[in-house]
C-alpha cells in the first residue's frame, strides 16, 4: 500500500510540474535561432564558398549539409511569418545549393553518406518550391538501388542521419509526383537501416538499454573507464534526429505507413533511455553512461535529443507531462548557458567518433567546424518553436 500511495504521489508531481513548466514565447525561440545564424553568416558570407578545416573542402559536405538541414527549418518557420530575414536566409540557401548544382558531394556515383547528407535540403528545397530539379539526388538514390552490397554501407550510425532521411524525403517527393513505386526508397532505407541496427557486428543498437554503438569498435569488449558501455551522445542524436525525419516523412505520404511502426518503436526506446541518463543541469554527458569520462555540457547531442522530444511530443509519441518539462528546461539551459550575446554557440563538440575527440569543450572553445552544431541548435529550436502555444 505504502509503494502505491508513492507511486500515486509521483505521479502527481509530475503532473503538476509540467503544468508549472513553461516554454519560451515563440518570439524569443525565434530571436535566439536567428541570432545563431546571423552570426554563421556574418563569417560566411559567401554561401557556396570552400571551407578550410585543415584542408581546403566543398561547402556541401555533410558538416554544411547539416547546418543548411537547420537552415530549411528556420526558413520554414519565417516564410510562415514572412519575416523579415526570410528573404535573405532563403537566397542564401538557394545561393549554396545552386552553387553545387543540387549535386552530392563527389558526385551522383557517390555512396558515402556523408556525400549525400546534403541531398536532404535540396530535397526540402523542392518540395518548398524553392528549386525545380531534384534529379542529381534521384541519381545518387538510384545508383543506391541498383547495387545491392549497399545495404551494408552505413558502417557508423552518424551515417543514418546522413542518409536515412534522404531516402524517405525522396518517396515523399515521388508519392507527391504520383509515381505508384515511390516507396522504393523508404523500402531501400529500411533495408540499410535494419543492417546497421541488427546486422553489422551483431546489430549496433543495443535493444536492452535502448542506445547505439557508434560503430563495431564500440562494441563490448570496448568499455567506458567506468566499467559500462560506451554511448557517444551525438551519434545516438544522429540516429534519434534521423528516425525523427524519416518518420515525418513517412506520415506526409497519404495512407502509407510502411516501416512507421518499426521506427517509432525505436524512438520510443531511445527516449526512455535518454532521459534516464540527462544530467542535472539539462544538457547530456558526451559519453551517456560515464559522466567521469570528459563529462561537462555539449550542446550537439543536447540539440538533437530536444529536437526529437520535441517532435514526439507534438505528435502524441511521447507522454508529453513527462517529456515537456525536460524540453523546456533543456531549451532554456541551451539558450542560457551556451549562446553568446553574438551569436556564437558554446559547448560544441568538434568532429569525432567518441567522447574524447576535439575536448576540451567550453562555454569559449572553438570546434573545428563551426556549421553542424548550429544545424543541430536550429532543428531544436524548430521544434521547439512549434511545440510553444504563443
Amino acid at each position: 500500500m505504502r509503494i502505491l500511495i508513492l507511486s500515486i504521489a509521483a505521479l502527481f508531481c509530475v503532473s503538476t510540474y509540467a503544468k508549472k513548466v513553461k516554454l519560451p514565447e515563440k518570439k524569443e525561440v525565434l530571436a535566439a535561432m536567428e541570432l545563431a545564424n546571423h552570426y554563421f553568416i556574418t563569417q560566411h558570407p559567401d554561401a557556396g564558398a570552400p571551407t578550410f578545416v585543415k584542408k581546403k573542402r566543398p561547402s556541401n559536405l555533410w558538416t554544411r549539409g547539416v547546418y543548411f538541414e537547420g537552415l530549411v527549418a528556420l526558413t520554414d518557420i519565417e516564410r510562415v511569418l514572412q519575416a523579415p530575414k526570410y528573404e535573405d536566409n532563403a537566397q542564401y540557401l538557394y545561393s549554396w545549393a545552386s552553387y553545387h548544382e543540387w549535386i552530392p558531394r563527389n558526385g551522383i556515383k557517390t555512396r558515402d553518406a556523408d556525400d549525400y547528407c546534403c541531398c536532404q535540403a535540396y530535397l526540402s528545397m523542392y518540395l518548398n518550391g524553392l528549386t525545380q530539379s531534384y534529379i542529381p539526388t534521384m541519381q545518387c538514390m538510384d545508383n543506391l538501388l541498383r547495387t545491392r552490397e549497399s545495404i551494408g554501407d552505413w558502417t557508423w550510425i552518424d551515417a543514418i542521419q546522413m542518409g536515412l532521411p534522404v531516402l524517405t524525403k525522396l518517396s515523399l517527393v515521388k508519392a507527391k509526383e504520383g509515381d505508384e513505386a515511390f516507396n522504393r526508397y523508404a523500402q531501400h532505407g529500411w533495408k540499410m537501416y535494419h543492417h546497421t541496427r541488427d546486422v553489422l557486428a551483431g546489430g549496433l543498437f543495443n535493444k536492452e538499454e535502448g542506445l547505439w554503438w557508434r560503430d563495431k569498435d564500440f562494441i563490448p569488449p570496448y568499455k567506458e573507464p567506468n566499467g559500462k558501455n560506451c554511448y557517444w551522445s551525438r551519434g545516438n542524436g544522429w540516429v534519434y534526429a534521423a528516425l525523427v525525419r524519416a518518420m515525418q516523412d513517412i506520415m506526409d505520404i497519404p495512407d502509407y505507413d510502411e516501416f512507421l511502426e518499426e521506427y517509432k518503436g525505436d524512438f520510443v526506446k531511445m527516449s526512455e533511455a535518454l532521459r534516464a541518463c540527462q544530467r542535472k543541469d539539462f544538457f547530456w554527458n558526451v559519453s551517456l553512461h560515464d559522466d567521469s569520462n570528459y563529462g561537462g555540457k555539449e550542446l550537439t547531442g543536447t540539440s538533437l535529443f530536444i529536437y526529437g522530444m520535441a517532435w514526439g511530443i507534438r505528435h502524441n509519441i511521447l507522454d508529453r507531462k513527462i517529456y515537456l518539462p525536460i524540453v523546456a528546461n533543456t531549451w532554456k539551459a541551451m539558450v542560457k548557458d551556451c549562446l553568446h550575446k553574438n551569436g556564437f554557440l558554446g559547448y560544441v563538440q568538434g568532429t569525432g567518433k567518441q567522447p574524447s575527440d576535439s575536448q576540451p569543450v567550453t562555454y569559449d572553445s572553438e570546434p573545428d567546424f563551426d556549421d553542424f552544431g548550429l544545424g543541430c541548435f536550429l532543428l531544436a529550436g524548430s521544434e521547439v518553436y512549434q511545440l510553444s502555444e504563443k
